[in-house]
């Protein structure tokens, strides 16, 4: 399974990956070129934006300026994934895909993995270090999709936010072992994304008598029926989804989950793309189109499950 912190912060080697701080390495500690991060365990490749395996998820990223696409605000990033780029150029000529070192980074986000950043010289920001390379910290990836770039292809996109304090720590060295069975802690256990509970949710949730309009399924626990409000075109940037009725769909966990990653899409007629049958629907509220197709475009060309 991924390496996860344990209760102390501390980070555990699997399989050679290594997820999480690096014992040594302090945020804000300055590299003056890849091989000096790669010998620090900060990013271990030479070249390679990210570092990662997709069993495990993503180690590293660094911003370098490889992809015009990026975005960089401070705590907050949209990063682009890998692939489709010429050398030499530095052009876009190739759709990218989840798969290779972007799939490390979806399962990252799946499994609430933190990915450590990196920041180059060379990119254009004013959260760059003004020479070499600089280890900014852990972030957590919030979501990815796909879109067309500048260049018009599709890209990956990945948004990564700060991780508020950084008490992890892993042992970097080459002949680190596993822990023992002796060994074994409690792991802390991070929620994947933020369940939002407005008003309109809750009223959305009534409507439906908190059934999932996917599967039908309506969960009846103690304290309770129990269902989640889902934004079609999420909220906050890049998206800026607006919290209105029309854009919000009453989901069970599993469905939510699905419905953030990819794992299905609703067509125009409400059919679902990756699942059987249609949207389900209650008097009194209805969804965009508008929403729905944005949500369509973030998945295009992908076939929904596929990561799974």
């Amino acid at each position: 399974m991924p390496t996860t912190a344990n209760e102390t912060g501390e980070s555990t080697r699997v399989n050679k990956t290594l997820i999480g701080s690096l014992r040594g390495v302090e945020v804000g500690s300055l590299f003056d070129s890849r091989r000096a991060l790669h010998d620090a365990g900060a990013h271990r490749a030479l070249q390679a934006g990210i570092v990662g395996r997709r069993e495990f998820g993503a180690e590293s990223i660094v911003l370098s300026g490889g992809y015009f696409d990026d975005e960089d605000h401070g705590s907050s990033i949209i990063y682009t994934g890998a692939g489709g780029r010429d050398p030499k150029t530095g052009r876009q000529i190739a759709d990218q895909d989840f798969t290779g070192h972007n799939q490390a980074l979806v399962t990252s986000c799946l499994n609430g993995l933190l990915v450590r950043v990196v920041r180059g010289a060379v990119h254009r920001s004013p959260h760059s270090p003004p020479f070499g390379y600089r280890y900014d910290g852990l972030f957590r990836v919030e979501r990815y999709w796909r879109e067309r770039g500048r260049d018009g292809f599709l890209i990956c996109r990945f948004q990564l936010e700060a991780e508020v304090g950084e008490s992890a720590r892993a042992d970097p060295r080459p002949g680190s072992e596993l822990p023992g069975e002796d060994s074994t802690r409690r792991t802390q256990v991070t929620a994947l994304r933020v369940v939002r509970d407005t008003a309109l949710g809750r009223s959305i949730k009534r409507l439906h008598d908190y059934t999932c309009q996917a599967c039908g399924i309506r969960l009846l626990c103690e304290g309770g029926p129990y269902a989640e409000a889902a934004h079609v075109k999420p909220l906050g940037s890049p998206h800026h989804g607006p919290d209105r009725t029309e854009n919000i769909l009453c989901l069970c966990p599993n469905h939510h989950v699905l419905f953030d990653n990819g794992g299905f899409t609703i067509e125009e007629d409400l059919s679902l793309r990756g699942l059987t049958g249609c949207l389900r629907l209650a008097r009194g509220h209805s969804v965009a189109a508008e929403y729905l197709a944005y949500h369509r475009a973030l998945w295009e060309h992908s076939t929904p499950g596929s990561l799974n």
